[in-house]
């Protein structure tokens, strides 16, 4: 996703009350600022191809809890928590699973939100 893709789906987001009333709370910036975004980058590449890119995913639309990890809270501001929201928001076909272009794409929207985060007040 390039940067005028990034913008246009973060301005779709913002208009979304559910999505756009997510954020990192203090305590998950600290945890981002003291990890560092390399390992949280992992985090979120960790999580979703163990959550997310599987093409039968047992619990879906309850597979990413909507605390304890700055990862999982940007999954819901993003709409990339479940294969549901996928479909809806970015038009991924649940029921197969997604290939590493596809797992990039979902890591590169969270770590942008992320990073959006970090630098909001």
């Amino acid at each position: 996703m390039n940067n005028e893709e990034l913008k246009r789906l973060f301005e779709r987001l913002d208009h979304s009350k559910f999505r756009s009333s997510f954020h990192l709370t203090k305590k998950y910036k600290e945890y981002c600022n003291e990890k560092g975004l390399d390992v949280i980058e992992q985090h979120a590449r960790d999580f979703i191809s163990k959550r997310i890119a599987p093409a039968v995913i047992l619990n879906d639309g309850k597979q990413t809890p909507m605390k304890n990890h700055p990862v999982f809270i940007a999954q819901h501001a993003t709409a990339t928590c479940c294969r549901g929201c996928l479909y809806k928001w970015y038009h991924i076909k649940p029921h197969t699973q997604l290939d590493d272009s596809q797992q990039e794409m979902i890591v590169q929207v969270i770590m942008s939100w992320i990073k959006r985060e970090l630098q909001r007040k």
